[in-house]
């Protein structure tokens, strides 16, 4: 899943494809490279981030969906909006990424009334309560991968009662958010345990700041790819279905030399 980032503010590229002409060569260009989704949103979820109202978001990423859509990519919109949701999903989109825990259960109905599937990932809170990158109480998990999974359970709960079936539902453990760098790191090594569950599971890892825990702190976010692709490889290794990166290119071509090794000679 490549990240198609139409913000002026996004922690890792924003504003590079604010403008409608960045964004869709910012499309081409993820399908070009192998992406097999395209995950396109008009809101930061950087910590401390302030809400962008539906209006704005759908200004700059409606026409973006549509472009991708009629490309023939499987889109999904990254808004935690039943109002943007709805019109992006009208608009071609197939999939919801709401990086809320389902906040407002309205965002599960347009889901179902769509047809579409909806990525719910975990989270505790808003964008603008979250202090900073990888900042969040030690102890706020007493087994953070118990916790999450328990937590993300009663949301797919409202979900299905809000009509939504239980196969669209799909599961993010949310790196990052609400969650500090060892909380981060502990979901993924433990992968494993939350693909147990019946949904499958979509991990984004790409470039955050727990990975800085091997590279220099210092580091900007485009210069942790190596770490992000070795994320990526241990996801997938322990079961994830999906993963979402902005680094399409480089990860597919580093999966694809795996999986030509794993071939044999």
């Amino acid at each position: 899943m490549g990240v198609c980032n139409v913000t002026p503010d996004s922690f890792s590229d924003g504003g590079r494809y604010l403008g409608a002409d960045a964004a869709r060569a910012r499309v081409d260009e993820l399908l070009a490279e192998g992406a097999d989704y395209v995950d396109v949103g008009g809101e930061s979820t950087r910590p401390g981030a302030v809400p962008v109202p539906p209006r704005e978001q759908l200004g700059r990423v409606l026409e973006v969906v549509r472009y991708a859509a009629e490309k023939g990519a499987c889109v999904s919109v990254d808004t935690t909006s039943p109002e943007v949701a709805a019109a992006c999903l009208d608009a071609g989109a197939c999939a919801v990424n709401d990086v809320s825990c389902l906040r407002d259960v309205e965002l599960a109905k347009v889901v179902a009334a769509n047809g579409a599937a909806l990525i719910l990932m975990h989270s505790r809170g808003t964008q603008e309560e979250m202090r900073g990158f990888s900042e969040y109480p030690d102890d706020a998990y007493g087994d953070v991968v118990a916790d999450v999974k328990r937590e993300w359970l009663e949301a797919a709960k409202r979900a299905m009662a809000a009509g939504l079936p239980e196969k669209a539902l799909l599961m993010d453990p949310g790196l990052g958010f609400a969650k500090n760098a060892r909380h981060s790191l502990e979901l993924l090594q433990r992968l494993g345990d939350l693909c147990e569950l019946k949904a499958p599971v979509v991990v984004g890892a790409s470039r955050k700041s727990f990975l800085t825990r091997v590279v220099d702190p210092e580091a900007s976010p485009d210069q942790r790819l190596g770490a992000s692709v070795a994320a990526v490889f241990h996801a997938m290794f322990l079961g994830a279905d999906i993963v979402r990166v902005h680094d399409v290119r480089m990860t597919a071509q580093a999966l694809d030399f795996m999986a030509l090794l794993a071939r044999g000679p």
